[in-house]
């Protein structure tokens, strides 16, 4: 009791955040392996070791699961290139920057991507279009990079160019090169670069 004679219920609970992550690993992993229709939030529970309607604190149902994990890789993405935008430099090395940003979120959570490349008509429709909007403008700042570097290029090209070098470095994500991880970097940012016609700056 307080002085004012009020009862002090109990706290509410918090919401685990690293539990959180370990249902969005566990539900990538999932996905990435069986297809989203094929996974259960049971069997989503089960991988990150929750059981019962614990994970319901945390998502509403699958979709929602599915809309966390796209929202992480779009935030990344347009995260880095913000910063990079931000930084004033010059075209070529602007472009670097954010072919090497994408390459590098590519390869440090291929299973996150792969699900994200292959399970996007998946999503709720309202969130698919708010999604594609956040993808579209992230595009847009490649493109506008690139105008700088290709003048001659019209826009169509310059958005064909762009999907094109994304697209080249997302092969990565469908089978295993065996190569280092740094050496499997450079390779997939000078395929980025070559489908551009763009040189690598001095």
């Amino acid at each position: 009791m307080t002085g004012g004679g009020a009862r002090i219920g109990p706290a509410p609970r918090r919401r685990d955040p690293e539990r959180r992550q370990r249902i969005l690993a566990a539900a990538a992993g999932l996905v990435a392996e069986r297809g989203y229709h094929e996974v259960a939030m049971s069997d989503i529970g089960a991988a990150a070791g929750i059981v019962g309607s614990g994970i319901y604190r945390h998502f509403d149902g699958k979709s929602a699961v599915l809309v966390a994990l796209f929202d992480r890789v779009i935030d990344d993405l347009t995260r880095d290139s913000g910063e990079i935008m931000a930084r004033g430099l010059d075209p070529s090395r602007t472009l670097t920057e954010l072919i090497d940003a994408h390459v590098r979120i590519v390869l440090e959570d291929r299973t996150l991507m792969r699900v994200y490349h292959t399970e996007i008509a998946s999503l709720p429709a309202d969130d698919s279009h708010r999604l594609r909007r956040k993808q579209r403008l992230y595009i847009e700042e490649w493109v506008h990079v690139l105008e700088l570097l290709r003048p001659e290029a019209d826009d169509a090209a310059l958005r064909s160019l762009v999907h094109a070098a994304i697209g080249a470095v997302h092969s990565t994500l469908f089978y295993a090169s065996g190569l280092p991880g740094e050496r499997l970097a450079a390779l997939m940012a000078a395929a980025a670069r070559a489908t551009l016609f763009v040189p690598i700056p001095e």
